[in-house]
């Protein structure tokens, strides 16, 4: 390899870092506030780390969390985290003809980091700028999420076994208005805005369904308004 492959690989590392860098400041509340929800309902701290680590998805862990806290059955977590998560379809169907010829070596690693927020970065840049070295900027931008969330977490874990009250001074809203403010600027779009509405909807409908079902039907229901949406835009533009 020579040391201006090294050099260009570098650069497309560091160029995912600084792209990513106001991502991480809006994803370190939401680490603290995991960890020390985490901790308040019952986890220990290395299981809350534990899930940071393996599970790396931000809304997943909280659902998680929120259900384990509620006694809810596993079959119950396990299927509404999964429905939560179904977005990555999308975000694998959008990447995926930028990422078809890398070995499995690259897509798996980078598809278990793939978060909402890298996928903004690197799906604007593959977009604008080519997918050329792409692999490099992805595992940047993923890398810096990922330390980011797991120093957040360890933050936030201390700060719940060293303050037991903290979960109980509004945290909970805070987590509310901190997805709120990373929703609405993605309502301009259609298929986001459907989304979010049929979500919504059948939340308010299902209020008050045990094992918290409600919140596994609004996720489902907004992920397929979301897809539906998706597709009928698609062929909207290849029938134009």
């Amino acid at each position: 390899m020579s040391p201006q492959t090294c050099s260009s690989r570098r650069a497309l590392l560091l160029e995912g870092v600084r792209d990513t860098v106001p991502m991480l400041v809006g994803a370190a509340p939401f680490g603290v506030i995991f960890g020390t929800l985490a901790i308040a309902a019952g986890l220990s701290s290395a299981t809350a780390i534990g899930m940071s680590v393996l599970v790396f998805a931000g809304s997943s862990q909280f659902i998680g969390v929120s259900l384990i806290g509620a006694g809810t059955a596993l079959p119950v977590l396990w299927l509404t985290t999964f429905v939560v998560n179904l977005r990555h379809a999308l975000y694998s169907a959008t990447l995926l003809p930028f990422a078809r010829d890398w070995s499995l070596a690259w897509r798996w690693p980078l598809a278990f980091w793939l978060t909402d927020e890298t996928f903004a970065v690197v799906e604007h840049r593959f977009r604008t700028k080519g997918a050329a070295g792409g692999q490099w900027y992805w595992l940047g931008s993923s890398l810096a999420m990922y330390g980011n969330w797991l120093l957040w977490t360890v933050v936030g874990v201390s700060l719940g076994q060293s303050l037991p009250g903290l979960a109980n001074l509004g945290l909970d809203f805070a987590m509310g208005a901190t997805f709120a403010a990373i929703v609405a600027p993605q309502l301009k779009h259609r298929p986001a805005l459907g989304a979010a509405v049929a979500a919504g909807v059948v939340a308010m409908l299902g209020r008050g369904l045990p094992y918290k079902l409600d919140l596994m039907l609004a996720a489902l229901a907004g992920v397929l308004s979301g897809l539906l949406l998706e597709q009928w835009a698609r062929r909207k533009e290849q029938a134009a």
